[in-house]
């Protein structure tokens, strides 16, 4: 059983106590959060009588997980007899990797290797279930095709991270992107459309059609849609993969109100960067924009909230080039584009990046033909270079990328599929 515990539990519940101990740090409004719970419960339940597993609240713990240097949600401590002993995970984390901590630093059994394989048949299945992935599922459950769709991480993809979505036809008024992709994951489930969530993918098959998922689940399809979507982009910076999660976040709805009355700083400058400005400046004492442009390439009607957002400062023609800390990030190091000078930005508490996407193809990268950004290609059924496989979303290569074009995309495969199916 998960115990949740709060502050004034944790010295006597984890400080003093001898034995193994895992401590989530979690917070509401969190996707990451939401996808590493039933891999937690499943981990508490393989590893019941060695290890005791426990969760904190992030947000209203606040002084303890500054004092342990918490600074991301969820963040998984590992404990030994009161102190820890293993690097922390944060993000979105594998079931792999909460496995290989526990096996290498408690010094346990690996007990999934007595999971017993489970096999499973399906006319098609989805893997990504983004907007273009569960619009797929929507269409093809609806014509009755045997469906399934794999996510590694909660139904909804990037949209869910999307604190207001504002140009998504039908709604009348702005609505949460993880409400939005809720109600649409309902809808798909409703047509009897299988889910692996919060999933691991193994190995992924596309000549033959198959796919291992976690250690116990093995799938075979007739037809494949892939719609990975993409990932926030990392800037490749010293300090940034050191600090992430210690100061550094890519999700504002994750991580931001940890920021309340605080200084932050944004990387970016486009509809992502400014959006999620305007969010944190609700609670935030205040932002600084570093933006490597004169001007925003965002949408003008954020760009305008934002420019007249007495909170937000823009650091115009700046570039960042290193994050610079001890144990957590304290400072960005830019340099002026214009006239090559190189500052400090100090007197901030945190920092998100909002630089932009890559798709995500790491999970079928030797087999499909790319463009020469990575994305894949395909004809206007998107169908791809492997018969019966087809690809849909912001991981194909295409020139616009909105949740609308997602959506077109998942209706467009959804057919295809139909149509390969029936011969």
């Amino acid at each position: 059983m998960i115990n949740e515990i709060n502050a004034n539990d944790y010295e006597n519940t984890i400080v003093n106590q001898k034995g193994l101990a895992i401590l989530d740090f979690y917070s509401t409004e969190c996707p990451p959060c939401e996808a590493l719970h039933p891999k937690y419960e499943f981990f508490d339940d393989i590893y019941k009588d060695n290890i005791k597993f426990y969760k904190i609240f992030r947000q209203g713990n606040k002084e303890l997980a500054t004092k342990l240097g918490v600074k991301s949600s969820p963040t998984l401590l590992f404990y030994k007899d009161g102190k820890e002993i293993a690097p922390r995970l944060t993000g979105a984390i594998k079931k792999s990797e909460i496995n290989k901590t526990i096996v290498e630093y408690f010094k346990l059994e690996d007990k999934t290797k007595n999971i017993k394989r489970v096999n499973y048949e399906y006319d098609l299945v989805i893997i990504g279930g983004g907007p273009a992935g569960l619009t797929a599922g929507l269409y093809a459950g609806r014509a009755k095709i045997k469906t399934l769709i794999i996510d590694q991480n909660l139904p909804g993809g990037q949209v869910n991270l999307t604190h207001m979505v504002a140009n998504y036809p039908g709604t009348g008024e702005d609505i949460n992107g993880y409400a939005l992709m809720h109600k649409l994951t309902e809808q798909v489930k409703r047509n009897d459309v299988d889910f692996f969530s919060a999933s691991e993918i193994r190995s992924l098959d596309l000549t033959n059609k198959t796919v291992e998922v976690d250690d116990d689940k093995f799938v075979k399809a007739k037809a494949m849609i892939l719609a990975t979507g993409a990932k926030p982009r990392e800037l490749g910076l010293p300090g940034e993969k050191e600090f992430f999660g210690k100061g550094i976040s890519y999700c504002a709805t994750c991580d931001g109100r940890f920021y309340e009355g605080k200084n932050i700083a944004v990387i970016g400058g486009g509809n992502s960067a400014v959006e999620e400005s305007l969010f944190l400046a609700e609670f935030v004492n205040k932002i600084t924009i570093i933006h490597q442009f004169d001007q925003f390439q965002a949408n003008k009607t954020a760009s305008d909230e934002a420019l007249n957002n007495p909170k937000i400062n823009v650091l115009w023609s700046h570039e960042p080039r290193a994050f610079v800390g001890t144990d957590r990030f304290e400072k960005l190091e830019v340099e002026d584009l214009k006239t090559k000078e190189k500052k400090v930005v100090d007197n901030i508490e945190g920092i998100f990046v909002f630089v932009g996407y890559v798709p995500q193809t790491e999970l079928f990268k030797d087999q499909l033909k790319f463009d020469k950004w990575g994305y894949v290609e395909a004809d206007e059924t998107l169908k791809t270079n492997i018969p019966g496989v087809f690809v849909a979303g912001d991981v194909r290569s295409k020139q616009f990328r909105q949740i609308t074009t997602a959506v077109s995309d998942g209706t467009v495969a959804a057919l295809s599929v139909q149509k390969y199916l029936r011969g």
